[in-house]
């Protein structure tokens, strides 16, 4: 088993006054050149946004590229003609393919929006661009790696193109678990969202990443009040 641990504090940070935003891996004015991707991994985002601010519309392409709000309301509009509203227990995703114009703003004029912005290479280039979203129900993350993503059209949660599951779960202190790679090529990259939890024999807090890979399974404990979010991709792009 290989790990690699990236502590919450050491994590990139760009302060626009209007976002506040910290990088677990290079980007924008943000390099790290040991800290580019983690396989198919290549950014993982931690994104607050102010009252009524957001960002205006810009252009992606080729880029598996999911949202996952925490807290507050984000609007989305892009050039397929979507306008939606996601919050809290939605998942986002859109395959920018060939490309893409979008536009994120906070839709609340009195409160921050929090979300990740989180994007997976894809494993197929110039595909049509694509977008769909789902509404997870609260109860399906208690003491439970529930499935938000995967590579399969028919399968839980939504799809991208690549070879990569999502789990995100809740969990009371002392609950133990595991998870079994779905492919054995493949690493996870855990994510605190909340609380403290031990994963093999690393203790993690709260916004601390760690990637794990040359493995089939990890076993993991919560050690207080938390909520984790697993995802996992190929380490070979």
């Amino acid at each position: 088993m290989k790990t690699i641990l990236h502590k919450a504090e050491t994590r990139g940070k760009a302060n626009h006054g209007w976002l506040n935003s910290y990088h677990s891996f290079s980007f924008a004015n943000y390099y790290n050149p040991e800290r580019t991707n983690f396989g198919a991994l290549r950014v993982l985002n931690d994104d607050t946004v102010a009252p009524g601010m957001g960002f205006g519309k810009h252009p992606h392409d080729n880029m598996e590229i999911i949202s996952i709000p925490l807290e507050g309301d984000l609007e989305h509009q892009d050039s397929m003609g979507n306008t939606t509203v996601i919050k809290e227990g939605d998942i986002q995703v859109m395959s920018a393919g060939t490309g893409v114009f979008h536009s994120e703003y906070n839709k609340n004029k009195d409160k921050e929006v929090k979300f990740l912005q989180i994007w997976v290479f894809p494993n197929k280039k110039n595909v049509d661009p694509r977008y769909d979203q789902i509404t997870l129900a609260p109860e399906s993350l208690q003491g439970n790696l529930q499935q938000i993503l995967s590579p399969n059209k028919n399968d839980e949660g939504v799809w991208a193109h690549q070879n990569t599951w999502f789990h995100m779960g809740s969990f009371e202190k002392g609950e133990a678990f595991s998870y079994s790679l779905k492919d054995p090529k493949n690493g996870v990259y855990a994510f605190v969202l909340e609380g403290d939890i031990t994963i093999e024999d690393q203790k993690l807090n709260r916004r601390d990443g760690y990637g794990i890979w040359d493995t089939d399974q990890i076993k993991l404990q919560s050690d207080s009040t938390s909520k984790l979010l697993l995802i996992e991709v190929p380490m070979s792009i």
